[in-house]
C-alpha cells in the first residue's frame, strides 16, 4: 500500500462537486471509451463520488476501497443498482484473471501505487481493457491532495504501469494533476 489512506472523518469532502474541476465525469467516461456492457472497477472508490458517474453507463461496476467505512458512507448515500462494494487493497483483489473491461483511480493512485497492486491490476484487467488513473501530479501547481513527497508524475505512474505489462496510449501533466491512459493485456 501507498503512503496512507483518507481519513474518513472527512469523508463528506469527499462528496464536494468541486472536484470536477480536477476530472470532470466526462472526461473520465471519455478516457474510459464505455460501450454500456463493461465490469469496471473504482479503485479507492472512497464515498462513491466517481463511481456515480460510471455506475449508470456499465453493467457492473465494482466499488474497491481499503476501509470498509466508506462503503458504508456509500451504501448511506444510496447505491447505484451496479455498483457493488468491494473491501480490499489493490495488491490483493479478489477477482479471476481476465475480470475487469476497465479499471479506474481518481486522486487515489499515490495511495495504492506499488509493484504488487501494478501487476495485481495487470492480472484482473482483460487484454485491451482500458485503466485509467488521474491523481494529483508531483509537478502540480496547487496546494491540493497530499505532501508532494508522496505523488507521482504522469512520466513516472506510466513508468510503473508499463513495468507491470499495461500498454499505455497516453500520459498527460496537467496544472495539479496527471492522467495516464492505459490497456490491459500483453505489450
Amino acid at each position: 500500500m501507498g503512503y496512507h489512506t483518507f481519513d474518513v472523518g472527512r469523508a463528506d469532502a469527499l462528496e464536494d462537486d468541486d472536484r470536477f474541476r480536477f476530472c470532470s465525469a466526462e472526461e473520465l467516461r471519455s478516457a474510459l471509451a464505455l460501450t454500456g456492457t463493461e465490469t469496471v472497477a473504482d479503485l479507492g472508490s472512497g464515498t462513491g463520488f466517481y463511481t456515480d458517474t460510471v455506475a449508470d453507463r456499465v453493467d457492473h461496476c465494482y466499488a474497491v476501497d481499503v476501509q470498509s467505512a466508506m462503503h458504508d458512507h456509500y451504501r448511506e448515500k444510496g447505491l447505484p443498482e451496479t455498483v457493488e462494494p468491494v473491501t480490499a487493497e489493490v495488491a490483493d483483489l479478489p477477482f479471476p484473471d481476465d475480470t475487469l473491461d476497465a479499471a479506474f483511480s481518481t486522486m487515489t493512485f499515490h495511495e495504492f501505487a506499488s509493484e504488487a497492486a501494478l501487476a495485481e491490476l495487470a492480472r484482473v484487467v482483460a487484454p485491451g481493457g482500458r485503466v485509467v488513473t488521474v491523481d494529483w501530479s508531483r509537478h502540480g501547481a496547487g496546494e491540493a491532495g497530499p505532501p508532494r513527497d508522496e505523488r507521482f508524475g504522469a512520466g513516472e505512474a506510466a513508468t510503473f504501469q508499463s513495468d507491470a505489462g499495461l500498454r499505455l496510449r497516453t500520459a498527460t501533466e496537467r496544472d495539479e494533476t496527471f492522467l495516464t491512459v492505459a490497456d490491459g493485456g500483453p505489450a
